[in-house]
């Protein structure tokens, strides 16, 4: 009997070895997909959405008749500047709290702009400007930095960053926990019992929302102590916005993962199902910085509408009956998925 070890033997058992992987490989359809067709597909949205091109101007928001005319002119001149025109300064300082704006001016002689020293669009915004107004005294030009809790960037950002957590929880959760039991036969097991399928789907919900507690609750508690950021509507509101945008998105998740067979095609799945709202939910920026006609999608995406809430109830105090449209988004998250689940749900 030949040594399996012997060097004679070694390379045709690799080579069988090599070619048995390869053919399992390929007769997983959503692995080939996800290896080959998928990273061609986000390079190119990538691509196009940052290829190279002329360097995007910084927002800058006036006050309607507050500048004289010739300064006026003279930002709407500047090709690293695009100038926006609002009513009062409470809408000013709206925008550049939500970050629809980098900066802002308005005539107290010496003229002040408004912006977060901390985000580094206001920084660009506060170069350019220098640039621009070069020509007119030194003193025409002061700076305000944005110290108010409630109008800094970390105050911005923390809501989108909770959005995101709960989303990232509730999908990987709820999607590998699924595809773990399907690929380990589990499923294959209950569907000789008696159990019905939304029992089984909703008690993936049920665990979710144990965890939710906690989870809301670090994340809230570091941020209100440590970083001051506040919540100015009642805890109750914050916590139902939470619950559910948590249900929402793992309604999602199940939905992802009713068909797939495998860790690695509900992996890619959830790449796919959250790269949209990576990119274009607001978590780190103003999704209002997109091109306008995108505005509608962008809002139909549920993490938009859980960033949007979260943020209105922290920052702005903004009550249940003033998010309508918001709620109307995450509920319709929240229901349809979860019946798409049962009706596309198999055990094998």
């Amino acid at each position: 009997m030949p040594d399996s070890n012997s060097k004679g033997s070694r390379w045709p058992e690799l080579l069988e070895m090599t070619r048995h992987r390869v053919l399992a490989f390929i007769r997983q359809p959503e692995a080939v997909f996800w290896v080959f067709a998928f990273p061609v597909v986000l390079a190119a949205v990538l691509g196009f959405a940052f290829k190279s091109g002329d360097p995007k101007p910084s927002i800058v928001a006036v006050i309607a008749d507050s500048l004289p005319a010739d300064t006026t002119a003279l930002l709407e001149q500047m090709d690293h500047l695009d100038v926006k025109t609002y009513a009062t300064r409470d809408e000013a300082e709206n925008g550049l709290r939500g970050g629809k704006v980098d900066a802002w001016l308005t005539a107290v002689n010496p003229t002040e702009v408004r912006l977060d020293p901390v985000r580094p669009d206001s920084e660009l915004a506060r170069l350019r400007l220098l640039v621009a107004l070069s020509e007119m005294p030194t003193e025409f030009l002061t700076i305000d930095p944005v110290k108010e809790k409630g109008s800094r960037y970390i105050d911005f950002l923390f809501p989108g960053l909770l959005g995101m957590n709960l989303m990232g929880t509730g999908l990987w959760s709820i999607g590998f926990g699924v595809a773990e039991h399907r690929q380990r036969k589990i499923l294959k097991r209950l569907l000789v019992t008696p159990m019905r399928k939304s029992s089984f789907l909703l008690s993936f919900l049920m665990s979710r929302m144990v965890f939710l507690v906690g989870e809301v609750i670090a994340l809230s508690a570091f941020a209100v102590w440590v970083l001051d950021v506040p919540i100015r509507a009642s805890l109750f509101q914050f916590g139902l916005l939470c619950v559910i945008g948590a249900i929402g998105f793992a309604g999602l998740g199940l939905l992802t993962a009713s068909r797939v067979k495998t860790i690695e095609g509900v992996s890619g799945m959830m790449n796919f199902v959250m790269m949209p709202m990576w990119l274009g939910s607001g978590v780190f920026f103003s999704y209002e910085r997109f091109p306008e006609f995108l505005h509608p999608l962008l809002r139909l995406l549920p993490l938009t509408a859980l960033n949007d809430a979260l943020r209105a109830t922290m920052l702005d105090g903004t009550s249940l009956t003033q998010l309508g449209p918001e709620l109307l988004v995450l509920l319709a998250w929240t229901v349809l998925p979860f019946w798409l689940a049962l009706k596309i749900f198999r055990w094998q």
